[in-house]
């Protein structure tokens, strides 16, 4: 095979269409990233960062990755594992690895059965047909738990395998579990959680481009921490400082400014996640005023 062209340029592929194409993008553009269209919109070149998206299918994303045409991809953890066991299967090296969790797009892949059946464990799975868009994941599941089923591969409509006569049970994607429900199957036991993540090569990138994907991956750490991220400011008495600091929500190490007068403190802390109302009235119980709760709109550690 010819080895690909040197770029300076990264190249990473998101989804086009479906659930996580639309918040990949809305991250990347977090991180500062504008792109010029193609007309066919599916080739974004990148305009403040030398960073261009490829919108393709979510299912091509590994092999786009593995196959040197892309650099890294946003993609389900589900979609990574069956493509990167699937390879091995192959006796193919992977060479894929997760560079980050994004810590959104959470689902399950879970083994179904009918809602009226007891579950004893995976032995019961015995000489039973599994319906699946994962073969090689649920292979490798089977294989760990020393059990002997057939998986049936389907694209689309597992859930309706059972009825159909296709599969005894099956091993889906489970987010709420209402599609299963509607079926009259329910979930016994996850096979892999899965969630978005960065998909990237398990070497280092060549030409330059591993500058650009470490900078790339800097601010994406910023920009998934900033999304959970307030800043909690507050004044208070400087002798309250004793009760108040073991009060403040979890974050980093609060910073205490002098107030003018001397009398009093301004204290600023970076909280990880929400801050509810109840933790703002136990702190101006403990003698803090003029507390605000701010959002944050950029940050870099």
């Amino acid at each position: 095979m010819t080895p690909p062209a040197p770029r300076d340029r990264l190249r990473v592929a998101i989804q086009k269409s479906g659930r996580l194409g639309d918040p990949a993008r809305e991250l990347l553009a977090s991180c500062g990233l504008t792109w010029r269209e193609s007309r066919d919109k599916l080739f974004l070149y990148g305009e403040s960062l030398p960073v261009d998206l490829l919108l393709v299918r979510d299912d091509d994303i590994p092999g786009l990755i593995a196959d040197g045409v892309c650099d890294l991809g946003i993609v389900g953890r589900n979609v990574l594992v069956e493509h990167s066991l699937g390879r091995e299967e192959e006796g193919r090296p992977s060479g894929l690895t997760e560079w980050r969790q994004l810590g959104w797009g959470t689902c399950r892949l879970d083994v179904a059965i009918d809602e009226g059946q007891e579950w004893t464990g995976p032995e019961q799975l015995a000489g039973l047909r599994i319906a699946t868009s994962y073969p090689h994941t649920l292979t490798r599941w089977l294989r760990d738990h020393d059990v002997r089923a057939e998986p049936v591969v389907l694209n689309g409509s597992v859930e309706i395998a059972p009825r159909l006569g296709q599969a005894d049970v099956v091993c889906d994607l489970v987010s709420t579990g209402g599609t299963l429900r509607a079926n009259q199957l329910r979930p016994v036991t996850t096979i892999l959680h899965s969630e978005a993540v960065i998909a990237g090569p398990d070497s280092t990138l060549d030409d330059g481009r591993q500058e650009i994907a470490d900078l790339l991956m800097r601010r994406l750490d910023g920009a998934v921490q900033l999304k959970e991220s307030r800043l909690l400011m507050l004044r208070a008495a400087r002798e309250t400082l004793t009760d108040l600091l073991p009060l403040l929500p979890a974050g980093h190490e609060p910073t205490v400014l002098q107030v003018d007068d001397r009398t009093e403190v301004s204290v600023q802390v970076l909280v990880h996640g929400s801050v509810s109302w109840a933790k703002l009235e136990q702190l101006k119980q403990a003698g803090a005023h003029n507390l605000m709760v701010l959002p944050v709109e950029g940050m870099l550690a």
